[in-house]
């Protein structure tokens, strides 16, 4: 139980690493820096660094000019990768071990097995298929999910103490509203970004100067087409790609009210550590509000942007372990005291240090 814990704990981080690399790639314009898979230009170690490999990928590869430092950056995500994928496997075996299975289910972690597996074909579309908007996002989502799972797995390892919730009945269905929220918004997110639409509304409140732009959703959400095409193949026209990013922006407005109206409930709950998950819910939606409007107002920063991928990450697992914390509540009243998220029993900090 302590090896699986102390698992759990780093490829949770590593979820985290795998999830801003991935943006920064992305964002970086180098989701194509290699033309194959899973090496690149035929190395699956390394990129074509020396002149004769660099001669030989252009032979192989004459239609893809070759920028090293994108094949880098896309090799380097992908080894990372390739690492949650082996620790993620590790668990899955621990989980089937008879001994783990008198404890939990091994259907969770197994599960999370077959996503990874999704996750690497789904990278491999993302290239053969040169970077077509619904799998570049499925691809995303799939990212954010590993996450969301191995984030909810180590919450449940640890919640201990007899406690009274304290929370109104309404709470446990806000609770999951927001989580939904979160989730549809950060779907909408990946399109956003799939897209390149992120600058299309270049000013804020408004977009383009008004507050209902021309719009055209009928493109702006056919998933059956080409980057920057229509499903007729002709020009994504600039309407289309307002209609992606007004779209998100009313998503944000659903995810503030949500995620503000929960943190308020928890922050007012009696518990002091629920009031803790209050606080840091709230604060994790006021830094992804400000950096959403920051990549509008500023241009899209490179780091600006990353750090936005990074705050849906960090607000899916924070709306996701209350929900877990709740349930679990639920299961055995008074049996289960919420985990603070910055107190010594967070199930984060202790997942290595339990014994059996």
């Amino acid at each position: 139980m302590r090896l699986y814990r102390r698992l759990l704990l780093i490829a949770t981080l590593l979820a985290f690493a795998v999830i801003a690399l991935g943006a920064y790639v992305r964002l970086s314009d180098a989701g194509l820096g290699c033309p194959d898979w899973p090496g690149c230009y035929g190395h699956l170690l390394g990129v074509p660094d020396a002149p004769h490999e660099q001669q030989a990928a252009a032979n192989a590869f004459p239609d893809r000019p070759i920028d090293t430092g994108k094949a880098w950056k896309e090799m380097l995500h992908r080894y990372l990768a390739g690492t949650l994928g082996l620790l993620i496997l590790s668990l899955t075996v621990i989980a089937w071990r008879k001994e783990m299975r008198s404890l939990q289910s091994p259907a969770l972690p197994t599960a999370l097995l077959g996503i990874v597996g999704l996750q690497a074909a789904l990278g491999m579309w993302t290239v053969t298929l040169l970077l077509k908007p619904v799998i570049v996002t499925l691809h995303l989502i799939g990212g954010m999910t590993t996450l969301a799972l191995l984030a909810g797995m180590a919450v449940a390892q640890r919640s201990t103490g007899p406690a009274d919730t304290g929370l109104r009945p309404a709470t446990s269905l806000l609770a999951l509203a927001t989580l939904l929220a979160v989730v549809v918004q950060i779907a909408l997110g990946g399109w956003v970004s799939s897209n390149y639409a992120a600058l299309a509304c270049p000013d804020f409140p408004t977009c383009q100067g008004q507050w209902q732009p021309e719009m055209a959703f009928a493109h702006a959400f056919s998933l059956h087409r080409e980057l920057g095409h229509t499903a007729d193949g002709q020009l994504l026209p600039l309407a289309a790609l307002t209609a992606i990013h007004w779209t998100h922006r009313l998503g944000a407005i659903v995810v503030a009210l949500l995620a503000g109206t929960l943190a308020a409930s928890l922050i007012g709950s009696a518990s002091k550590l629920w009031r803790r998950w209050g606080l840091l819910l709230g604060g994790l939606l006021l830094v992804q509000v400000a950096l959403g409007i920051g990549n509008v107002l500023w241009s899209l920063p490179l780091a600006l942007a990353v750090a936005h991928n990074l705050g849906a990450a960090c607000l899916l697992t924070a709306t996701l372990s209350i929900n877990v914390l709740i349930h679990r509540a639920s299961l055995k009243p008074g049996a289960v005291t919420p985990v603070g998220p910055s107190s010594a029993t967070s199930p984060l900090w202790q997942a290595g240090a339990m014994d059996n």
